[in-house]
C-alpha cells in the first residue's frame, strides 16, 4: 500500500514531512497515514508534468498514447482484486461494488484509448486562394481534484481523457480516500506512461487543491464536488482564465405515474437510492409519486428495503457505511430535522449490532413537504424521500423546483408523455424507465448548480 506522493514516476514524502491518516470508515480504525502534500508538493508535480508534456510524452504519437492506456487497462484487470480492497478499505463501500467500479475504469480506459487518435481537425473553404485547417491540440498541463465516493472512477473518468488527448496530469485526490488513485499512478508508470505524465498530490483542499488551481502551469482544471467548492475553484480559474468542467451534485427527481411499472421501479429505485450508501451524484433521491399510487409503492419499497444487509463493505453486504464521521453526521442531522414533519417510513438511525463505523439505516422519509431542506439539498447518503403529486404540470414544478439540475427520470407506459416530460425537465441527462443508463459513449453533466461542462463519450476527450 503506498502512501507517499507520486511526483515524475517516484513514491515521495511530502517536502514537509507532514502526514494524515486515512480510516476505515467500518472500523474507524487507522488504514495508513498518508503524505500531506502542500503548494511546494504541487508546484514540483506540476513542473513535472511540464517538462513530460514538452519532453518525451510530446513524441508519442496518438495512436501510441491509445496503446499505453491499453496496457494501463489490462494492468488494471490483472490488479483488479487489489484495487477494489484499497477502495473498500478506504470508502468503506461492499467488495461487489468496488469490482464493479474496477470494471468501470477498465472500460473507460479502453474507450478513451480508442479515442485518442480519432481527434480530428478540419478544412475550412474560404476561396480558391487560400488553405485554412484546425488543429486539435493538447490542452497542456491539466488538474483533476476528485471526490471521496468513486476515488478510482472519478480519477479515471478526467485522466483517462486528458492522457488520451496528450495532456499531462496532476492528480488530488479526497483527503478521506487517497489509496487507489496512488496505486493508479504506479500501475500507469508500469504500463509505459513516461515520468510525469500523472502524479499523484494527496492532501487537503486549502492546502493541496487550491495551490493546483492557482499554478501559472496549469491549463485546465477538472472538479467533482460541493457547490461551495465548486464555486470557488472556477473563481481561481477566471483570475488566470482558464477553463473548467465541475460537476457540482444534484437532488435527483423520480417521476413516477401511475401506469408505470412498478416491480422495475422498486428495482431500481432501491438501487438509485442505496448503492455505494446513497453517496452519488446522480442517486435517485427525491421520490415524486402521482398519489393515486403512492401508498402502495411505498409500502412495497419499504418491504425491500427491509431485506438490505448491512455491514463492512469487505464482507460485501448490500451497504455499507457512510465514508467519514463528518458525513455520517451530516446524513443523520438530515433525517433528524425532517422526520419532524414527515413520516419515517424505515431506517433512519444506526443499525443493531454495529456500534461502530459510520453506518446509517437505509431510510424513506413519506409526506415530505417540497420545500423542506431535505427536499432542496443534496444530502448525499442512504435516503430517499416521497412526494405526491396530483397532475403533469404539478410534478413538473416539483421536479425543477430545486437550484440543482443533474439528471431526472420518468416512469411511465406512455411515451408521449415521457418524452414531453424529458424536453421541460431541468436536467443534464433524462432517464425513462430505468437508472444509472448510460456508459463511457453518453456525455453526462450537469445544469444550473449541477455544474458547467460535459464529461464522458467523444466530448469529455475535446475538454482537453
Amino acid at each position: 500500500m503506498q502512501t507517499d506522493l507520486f511526483v515524475a514516476g517516484r513514491y515521495l514524502p511530502a517536502t514537509s514531512g507532514r502526514r494524515f491518516a486515512t480510516l476505515d470508515p467500518a472500523s474507524e480504525e487507522t488504514i495508513g497515514e498518508v503524505a500531506r502534500g502542500d503548494a511546494n508538493d504541487v508546484d514540483a508535480a506540476v513542473k513535472a508534468a511540464q517538462a513530460a508534456l514538452h519532453g518525451p510524452w510530446s513524441r508519442v504519437t496518438p495512436a501510441a498514447r491509445g496503446r499505453l492506456l491499453l496496457k494501463l487497462a489490462e494492468l488494471v484487470v490483472v490488479h483488479k482484486e487489489e484495487l477494489a480492497a484499497l477502495e473498500t478499505a478506504d470508502v468503506g463501500k461492499p467488495l461487489r461494488e468496488a469490482r464493479g467500479d474496477v470494471d468501470g475504469v477498465v472500460a473507460t480506459l479502453i474507450y478513451n484509448a480508442g479515442a485518442a487518435d480519432k481527434m480530428e481537425g478540419a478544412t475550412i473553404p474560404l476561396g480558391p486562394d487560400v488553405v485554412d485547417f484546425t488543429l486539435m491540440e493538447p490542452l497542456g498541463v491539466t488538474a483533476h481534484i476528485v471526490p471521496w465516493n468513486y476515488p478510482l472512477g472519478m480519477a479515471a473518468r478526467s485522466l483517462a481523457p486528458a492522457l488520451a488527448a496528450g495532456c499531462t496530469a496532476v492528480l488530488k485526490p479526497a483527503e478521506q480516500t487517497p489509496l487507489s488513485a496512488l496505486r493508479l499512478a504506479g500501475l500507469a508508470l508500469e504500463a509505459g506512461l513516461p515520468e510525469g505524465v500523472l502524479n499523484v498530490v494527496t492532501g487537503f483542499g486549502e492546502e493541496a487543491g487550491a495551490p493546483m488551481v492557482r499554478h501559472p502551469l496549469v491549463r485546465g482544471v477538472t472538479f467533482t464536488g460541493s457547490v461551495a467548492t465548486g464555486r470557488a475553484i472556477m473563481a481561481m480559474a477566471a483570475e488566470r482564465t482558464i477553463p473548467v468542467v465541475l460537476e457540482l451534485g444534484g437532488k435527483n427527481a423520480v417521476l413516477v405515474f401511475a401506469d408505470a411499472d412498478l416491480d422495475r421501479l422498486v428495482a431500481d429505485v432501491v438501487e438509485g437510492a442505496f448503492e455505494n450508501a446513497g453517496q452519488i451524484c446522480s442517486s435517485a433521491s427525491r421520490l415524486l409519486v402521482e398519489a393515486s399510487i403512492a401508498d402502495e409503492l411505498v409500502e412495497r419499497l419499504r418491504a425491500r428495503v427491509a431485506r438490505i444487509s448491512i455491514g463492512p463493505g469487505r464482507d460485501d453486504p448490500d451497504l455499507g457505511p457512510v465514508v467519514s464521521e463528518e458525513q455520517h453526521a451530516r446524513v443523520t442531522g438530515f433525517v433528524d430535522e425532517a422526520r419532524t414533519h414527515a413520516r419515517l417510513v424505515c431506517g433512519g438511525g444506526r443499525p443493531a449490532g454495529l456500534p461502530r463505523g459510520y453506518f446509517v439505516q437505509p431510510t424513506i422519509l413519506d409526506h415530505v413537504a417540497a420545500d423542506s431542506r431535505i427536499a432542496r439539498e443534496e444530502v448525499f447518503g442512504p435516503v430517499l424521500t416521497v412526494t405526491r403529486f396530483t397532475s403533469e404540470a404539478e410534478v413538473l414544478g416539483l421536479a425543477n423546483g430545486t437550484g440543482y439540475g443533474l439528471v431526472a427520470g420518468v416512469y411511465t407506459r406512455d411515451i408521449s408523455r415521457a418524452l414531453r416530460l424529458a424536453r421541460s425537465l431541468e436536467a443534464g441527462s433524462v432517464w425513462i424507465n430505468g437508472w444509472f443508463i448510460g456508459g463511457q459513449q453518453a456525455p453526462t453533466g450537469g445544469t444550473k448548480d449541477s455544474g458547467i461542462g460535459r464529461e464522458r463519450g467523444l466530448p469529455g476527450v475535446r475538454n482537453y
